[in-house]
């Protein structure tokens, strides 16, 4: 199916790192565009520039790239509805503010800071903690619908700071119909007259929102849950300004591990996950966080995950690539319940990916790993013998070193805790003692090293577990790792025997 006047946007705002919820939100966007033939923007949102960070945008573009979700149009790419940052489009925000107060559906508010704060108070005092300046409340304010029309002109014409609200209707129902919500129902007597042209000239999120949606022919704005309540006033907008509104979609929020709130960074810095895809550091502040790039997870593999917070296709299939994403995503399909994130979920993920990754992939990957480190990489063959050994148990590509780091070099110490539960001095060094003499008559395979050592079990009357572990300890230091005969076969007699004969003596 195809609909090439399909046009979804992703619009953060510049005022720090994405956060994986937004990711989400990016996705699909991207998701349902691409099955629809159309297009996939990206716009800045950063009309509040008290609270843009430097170098967020650049962050933003670089974290899509990584993902694959990179727009058609947009920020870093163009288009022909640029500018694509609303600081750059606050010339135009106004005549709509205007046109709005030319029908009487806005007004001009003169209300001081100070005044508003003043009067939160004494509503607090009156029992009402929740002032909203709305039908009532602005009759009895500062504004062009309650002062006198030359007293109005003469406070415009003198230069003195005003905002333009939006004057709500008292008492309709505002109705639309949600792609995941189904029909959403909201009574204007429950909402305010919201600030439409902040006091600066610069738009607020609901003016220059609906102003850009529709002039860059927005057609579905899929967006955040914490948006919800706003849409019953964007509809209003709508109305007002004659225009057709866009269909709606509301995604449900990325929840914490145990699913009490909003996943949030805080949430990742106390256990231990990134909540961010790629590392994020503020230049001013210094202020750093973890991403998913650079703890090793592929892209893939992130957006597998992430498709799966609040969507399913609907069977018992788990892994998809970006491709196969764009032909089985649907809206309706998505969740209206929160999604509860798991960091091992997310592991197992990219786990997979990393298995269906060739040895040779997994060698150009690991590579330059090893150079960072400092460890020489090994001889092709011996190279791609050790990752075939050890890449089941990895869940990143560097785990494949750090799983059998003791199969690129000799191992630098003996893991305490093996060593303390399972070495017993001469008892124990006996064992390897004697294996070492078997292992040097025979034939250095590990079939032919199993077989020998099972043979040496029988003939002293031992059980597995009084010479395994040994063995393991003095091949590799510790108990863990792939079988212990192949990882001997992959080493060699002369080194085996090396360190087998060393560990006698180190832990003589």
């Amino acid at each position: 199916m195809s609909d090439s006047n399909v046009r979804v946007r992703f619009a953060p705002s510049p005022t720090g790192p994405l956060h994986m919820g937004g990711v989400r939100t990016a996705l699909y966007n991207y998701l349902f565009a691409k099955q629809l033939g159309g297009k996939f923007i990206l716009r800045l949102e950063d009309t509040d520039q008290t609270r843009f960070v430097a170098g967020a945008e650049d962050y933003i573009v670089e974290a899509l790239k990584w993902c694959g979700i990179s727009p058609d149009e947009g920020v870093s790419v163009g288009g022909p509805h640029e500018p694509y940052r609303q600081s750059e489009r606050k010339p135009m925000y106004r005549k709509y503010a205007e046109e709005l107060i030319e029908k009487d559906l806005a007004y001009y508010a003169f209300d001081t800071s100070e005044e508003l704060e003043a009067v939160r108070e004494r509503a607090k005092e009156a029992g009402n903690a929740n002032f909203q300046y709305n039908y009532i409340t602005r009759n009895s304010m500062k504004n062009s619908l309650t002062l006198p029309a030359e007293e109005v002109q003469k406070r415009l014409e003198s230069g003195e700071p005003y905002t333009i609200r939006i004057k709500l209707p008292r008492n309709e129902e505002v109705k639309f119909e949600d792609m995941i919500r189904g029909w959403v129902s909201v009574n204007t007597a429950n909402m305010d007259d919201k600030i439409l042209l902040k006091a600066d000239g610069m738009p607020t999120y609901h003016l220059a929102n609906i102003v850009d949606d529709h002039t860059m022919e927005i057609s579905h704005v899929i967006r955040g849950e914490e948006w919800l309540p706003s849409a019953p006033l964007h509809i209003i907008m709508y109305q007002y300004f004659g225009w057709e509104a866009p269909q709606f979609a509301h995604l449900p929020l990325l929840l914490r591990p145990d699913g009490n709130g909003k996943l949030s960074k805080r949430d990742g810095d106390r256990l231990g996950f990134p909540v961010f895809p790629l590392r994020w550091e503020n230049k001013e502040t210094g202020d750093t966080a973890s991403g998913y790039r650079e703890q090793g997870f592929f892209p893939e593999a992130f957006i597998n995950m992430l498709a799966f917070l609040g969507w399913s296709p609907g069977d018992n299939r788990e892994m998809f690539v970006l491709d196969e994403l764009v032909k089985e995503f649907s809206i309706p399909k998505v969740s209206k319940s929160g999604a509860k994130f798991d960091f091992e979920k997310a592991k197992w993920y990219n786990q997979q990916y990393l298995r269906k990754l060739s040895n040779e992939e997994l060698a150009t990957l690991l590579q330059p790993i090893l150079e960072e480190k400092g460890v020489a990489v090994p001889a092709h063959d011996t190279f791609i013998r050790i990752i075939d050994l050890v890449k089941e148990r990895a869940v990143f590509v560097e785990d494949i070193y750090e799983e059998g780091h003791f199969l690129f070099h000799e191992p630098r110490g003996y893991d305490e805790k093996s060593v303390s539960k399972k070495w017993k001095g001469e008892e124990s060094a006996a064992i390897v003692r004697d294996l070492a003499a078997r292992f040097e008559e025979e034939e250095f395979t590990a079939e032919a090293l199993e077989n020998n050592f099972k043979a040496y079990l029988a003939e002293k009357g031992l059980g597995f577990g009084q010479a395994g572990p040994v063995l393991r300890i003095a091949v590799v230091g510790t108990m863990t790792g792939p079988s212990a005969f192949e990882m001997m076969e992959l080493l060699g007699k002369d080194e085996t025997l090396r360190r087998m004969n060393k560990t006698i003596e180190d832990l003589a």
